[in-house]
């Protein structure tokens, strides 16, 4: 990195990351307009796999989990695994039961069976929900 070190971009990235917290927390996207809008949304009428995220992490943060649920269950049920992957990138050293893990849980196949998963949440959604 040139002009910033990693330990800087790191502070600066867990700051902007306390920043949307605390943001998320105390707004609720529903009633303020500074929030994005999901553009296929906007533009066909349907709601994309990830619609009502925002909505979910303002009621995550506010310990509302069937609200959260009722916005984006895809969302919710997503958060341990994006958890789970974020720790195997953080291990420096892993043992080989962990290589096998990461290999089961993020591989091409786990990949593969994700963006199934995410289309069918996607068509379900605005089939189902309407």
């Amino acid at each position: 990195m040139s002009s910033i070190s990693k330990s800087n971009l790191c502070i600066l990235t867990i700051a902007l990351l306390v920043i949307l917290i605390v943001v998320y927390k105390l707004f609720d996207p529903l009633a303020y307009k500074f929030f994005p809008k999901c553009p296929f949304l906007v533009l066909t009428g349907y709601q994309c796999a990830g619609c009502g995220s925002q909505r979910a992490i303002h009621e995550l943060l506010n310990l509302n989990f069937s609200g959260a649920w009722q916005h984006n269950a895809l969302f919710v049920i997503s958060l341990p695994y994006i958890f789970i992957g974020l720790v195997y990138k953080l291990i420096s050293e892993p043992t080989p039961r962990i290589l096998y893990w990461r290999k089961v849980l993020f591989g091409q196949r786990a990949i593969i069976v994700v963006m199934i998963l995410i289309v069918c949440f996607w068509v379900g959604r605005n089939v189902i929900g309407r």
